[in-house]
């Protein structure tokens, strides 16, 4: 299902840049038709137009309609940038200093040394 809704999205992405092979592709299909239908040139005798005359309109439409939706894109892209600036007055504030407390003041001699190790209750084991 997943590569069903890949390749469909996919197709819908390249689609509009395939436009004008699609236009030439439908052309071709119905070309004896258009020549004989459609055609200006249809009721001369020797038409050497076979209907491209319509395929020149239907080019021209094409690149119209594509024109017309690239400009209303590129409406759509213009952003208004606003900045709000806000005028607070912020007071300068002076830093608290803190001083840390030194437990060992380490410009004395020491008075003992202790050389035994600490070893925790035995109760608690």
């Amino acid at each position: 299902m997943r590569k069903i809704i890949i390749i469909f999205l996919s197709f819908m992405l390249l689609m509009p840049s395939f436009g004008s092979f699609c236009v030439y592709t439908t052309f071709k299909l119905n070309q004896e038709e258009i020549s004989k239908t459609i055609c200006v040139q249809r009721k001369m005798i020797f038409n050497s137009c076979n209907g491209r005359c319509e395929l020149q309109k239907s080019l021209k439409k094409y690149a119209d309609n594509e024109k017309k939706m690239h400009d209303n894109l590129k409406e759509k892209a213009e952003v208004i940038y606003i900045q709000n600036i806000s005028l607070s007055d912020f007071k300068l504030v002076a830093p608290i200093t803190s001083r840390k407390a030194i437990f060992a003041y380490f410009d004395k001699k020491p008075i003992s040394v202790s050389n035994t190790t600490f070893h925790p209750p035995s109760y608690l084991i």
